[in-house]
């Protein structure tokens, strides 16, 4: 049995035995599907469950909605996938999770994965940067991009975060290797996600540059005027009109960190996101502990009762 795939960046799609499959018509299971494919290794807690996808209905009713999709999930699964593969998900009257008995790659856990082990690096080498540019051809596009439920814009908000600060590391790596077309088309791809970045034009101007085209450094801060004032209303900051003068004045030399600055504001922003999402998921198992730790009370309790009246 060969591994399923499942794509999430972009638009969603299933690939097994070289087949396509592009997920459930319906909303509902739809939005399931990708949740519980987000979110893989975890065992999600029913009730939490129910009532993150139909907040607006009462616990019972949510409850029901979730049993009812979940059926319609597994017989579409298994009618498109057939039966092996139509068990990707395990259904136990507590909890839900993906069944990984059943090879399983999602694009999103490996991306996830690879940010995680940037966040261990303090500079990439040679197969460090070959392995974070594998990572981010994953990204083609935004998650799950006709899909505009709260937690998702919330997810998607996280993961592009996460690629900027990808895209970020591996423009230094080129820069600080004086490869710097390539740190070029880097930063250009981050510029494609947020184009008033101005760390990002700054990287740009600075590469161009020192690549010897100074024609296109000064044609970049034109390019960041332009954004800055569209997309946020605003003027370059000081360190970007000194890089610009001293480009224009052809002074302009690179100094021994400046391949290396600090994190800005957009990789704490996606170091912190990434803490939130995992105190997140501990707290969902803790939910789950507490559910089974209640239940087994209840049944100790009931038994009491029992024994009470027949003494």
């Amino acid at each position: 049995m060969s591994i399923v795939k499942v794509n999430l960046f972009g638009q969603l799609s299933v690939e097994y035995d070289g087949k396509v499959w592009h997920g459930p018509k319906e909303n509902k299971a739809r939005e399931l599907f990708c949740y519980l494919m987000i979110h893989n290794t975890a065992k999600h807690n029913r009730e939490s469950l129910a009532c993150l996808l139909w907040e607006e209905n009462s616990t019972a009713q949510s409850k029901k909605y979730l049993r009812q999709t979940l059926w319609q999930l597994g017989a579409m699964c298994k009618e498109h996938m057939g039966n092996v593969y139509g068990q990707l998900f395990l259904v136990n009257p507590g909890w839900v999770q993906v069944n990984h008995e059943i090879g399983i790659w999602v694009d999103v856990t490996i991306f996830e994965q690879a940010f995680s082990r940037l966040l261990e690096i303090h500079d990439l080498d040679e197969s460090s940067a070959r392995a974070l540019d594998e990572a981010i051809r994953l990204y083609n596009d935004h998650l799950l991009v006709n899909l505009y439920r709260d937690w998702c814009i919330e997810e998607r908000d996280r993961l592009c975060k996460q690629y900027l600060a990808m895209l970020d590391k591996l423009a230094e790596y080129c820069e600080a290797n004086h490869d710097y077309r390539a740190g070029v088309e880097y930063s250009a791809r981050a510029l494609r996600y947020d184009p008033a970045r101005e760390r990002t034009h700054q990287q740009i101007m600075r590469m161009c540059y020192l690549a010897g085209d100074r024609t296109a450094a000064i044609r970049q801060f034109n390019r960041c005027v332009e954004a800055l004032k569209k997309e946020l209303n605003v003027d370059p900051t000081q360190n970007t009109l000194k890089l610009y003068e001293q480009i224009r004045a052809d002074h302009f030399t690179q100094s021994p960190t400046s391949s290396h600055p600090n994190l800005d504001v957009t990789e704490t922003y996606a170091l912190v996101l990434n803490v939130l999402m995992q105190l997140k998921q501990l707290q969902n198992k803790l939910v789950d502990l507490q559910g089974e730790v209640q239940k087994q009370i209840q049944v100790v309790e009931r038994a009491i009762l029992r024994i009470n009246k027949r003494s």
